[in-house]
């Protein structure tokens, strides 16, 4: 079974440390829901920079990348369906962004 990126965009950050509580535990409930086609549960990031032959630029581009997870799934579109139950997919405050991670 292939290991898919899911590559989270956008998200909004928890107002309060219990909104922060409940945010966490959808993520988990999510995850623990998935078994074990987590492969790698991923974590938040911070501000990205685009690297360019020219230059570099602090901004992260036009759609930065907010978090990732590694998810086996039988196909791409099986993965699009895993993705469509992310909270922050679910709540319509990010995307996720799936590849197939190929194997060389």
């Amino acid at each position: 079974m292939p290991d898919f990126m899911f590559a989270y965009h956008g998200g909004k950050a928890p107002e309060s440390p219990e909104e922060g509580q409940k945010v966490m535990a959808e993520w988990m409930a999510w995850f623990e829901g998935l078994g074990d086609k987590v492969k790698n549960p991923g974590n938040p990031v911070g501000m990205s920079k685009t690297v360019s032959a020219d230059a570099v630029a602090d901004d992260g581009g036009s759609n930065p990348l907010s978090g990732f997870s590694i998810i086996a799934a039988g196909s791409i579109e099986e993965a699009c369906e895993i993705a469509k139950g992310c909270p922050m997919v679910k709540d319509g405050s990010g995307t996720a962004e799936i590849a197939e991670i190929m194997e060389m």
